[in-house]
């Protein structure tokens, strides 16, 4: 089975949890471009990092989810962060430096998030019909949240939309 991100439920709501993601080292590419094709166009680049495509020639494992997130303090509203997370324990000073400069390395202190899970191909539309119904959740129980939206895909493309399983994952503010 596929190593997934390390995080702890602190406390189930109706339709979401709260959760706290353990550090955690990820590989990253920026994207200006729109939401259906950010992905696509740095999966590649993503995967060629951890086949080998790295300065030790060294093969990283495949992890989920695959990250495509929007950051708060993005100036482009069509920029994308595509990321791969990094197997569990792992740590930046142990990473590989990409052989791509596109691929940015990054280490995420433990972080505090809303979590919402949803079936379905994750398109643009569905994606923000789910993160706007998370947004309206956690207000509903006085939970503040950043700006920054994570969209995490858990299955591989070729598997059958309806049973491809996702999340939407908004870090807490503050």
């Amino acid at each position: 089975m596929t190593q997934r991100q390390e995080f702890k439920v602190l406390r189930s709501y109706s339709g979401f949890e709260l959760r706290e993601y353990l550090p955690c080292v990820i590989a990253e590419v920026r994207v200006p471009a729109n939401f259906s094709e950010s992905s696509s166009s740095a999966f590649s680049t993503l995967f060629n990092y951890i086949s080998k495509g790295n300065n030790s020639s060294e093969k990283i494992a495949m992890t989920a989810p695959v990250i495509t997130a929007q950051y708060e303090d993005s100036s482009e509203p069509a920029e994308w962060h595509v990321s791969f997370v990094m197997p569990s324990g792992s740590t930046f000073d142990q990473m590989p430096p990409p052989n791509n400069s596109q691929v940015r390395l990054r280490e995420l202190d433990t972080e505090k998030c809303v979590a919402k899970s949803f079936r379905g191909r994750a398109t643009d539309g569905l994606s923000q019909k789910i993160a706007q119904q998370l947004r309206a959740s956690a207000a509903q129980e006085n939970i503040a949240l950043s700006n920054e939206v994570r969209i995490c895909r858990f299955d591989p493309p070729f598997k059958p939309g309806i049973l491809q399983y996702n999340e939407i994952v908004i870090p807490i503010k503050g």
